[in-house]
């Protein structure tokens, strides 16, 4: 059977699109993790779908990148529902009101690129893949990323958007306050990745106890 007759193969071009129509119809820029696990997410399926049509296979390439994929996403996708949106609504601003396109960008990149990410997580092969060992290499590109917006402010005073958000911003409350605001994202962050390894492995196990026992 060929692969593009495979639904695993069209739902990772849907991601494609999402993540792509949120970055073209935006004008964020790289300096929003938003972006970049983005940018992220539409090369790595991007690399998958061709894989995948090559090999004539509906497994993902690559399983400690999709993992990564999945966790900065998801990063992605919580932080700004709950944290920068406080919970609000995202639908009411994509049909009325002058900068639809923008909320169309923000929709896409924050809530359907996620969703659906996790969803592939979820249901698609290969499955059992991910490793708790894979968890510090996972994290470092968020701390990372925390750890060069203040340098970069610091050393760039002049830098447009020095402070992307406002939880790394010391302008109001020190340094200190900065570095226990990154402390406690990064607990959620370890949280989070486990997450994504235990979603990994209980899939794994359901669909074992599902499949039907042979004799």
């Amino acid at each position: 059977m060929s692969v593009w007759t495979r639904p695993a193969l069209w739902w990772r071009l849907a991601i494609m699109i999402s993540a792509g129509l949120g970055l073209i119809l935006g004008t964020g820029s790289l300096v929003y993790f938003t972006i970049e696990s983005n940018v992220i997410v539409l090369g790595y399926f991007a690399g998958a779908v061709y894989w995948m049509t090559r090999r004539n296979t509906t497994d993902a390439p690559a399983p400690r990148l999709r993992g990564a994929a999945v966790l900065y996403i998801t990063i992605t996708g919580l932080v700004a529902h709950i944290i920068l949106n406080h919970g609000e609504n995202p639908l009411p601003g994509l049909f009325s009101g002058p900068d639809r396109l923008a909320h169309w960008s923000s929709f896409f990149l924050h809530y359907t690129t996620p969703v659906m990410v996790v969803l592939d997580w979820l249901c698609l092969k290969p499955r059992n893949v991910s490793h708790w060992r894979n968890l510090p290499l996972w994290l470092s590109f968020p701390l990372g990323y925390a750890v060069l917006t203040e340098l970069r402010a610091a050393l760039f005073p002049h830098f447009d958007n020095r402070y992307p958000y406002f939880f790394l911003d010391p302008t109001e409350h020190g340094y200190a306050w900065v570095a226990g605001q990154i402390g406690q994202l990064t607990v959620e962050f370890v949280i989070l990745g486990a997450a994504v390894i235990g979603m990994d492995r209980l899939g794994t196990s359901l669909r074992g106890r599902l499949r039907p026992a042979t004799g």
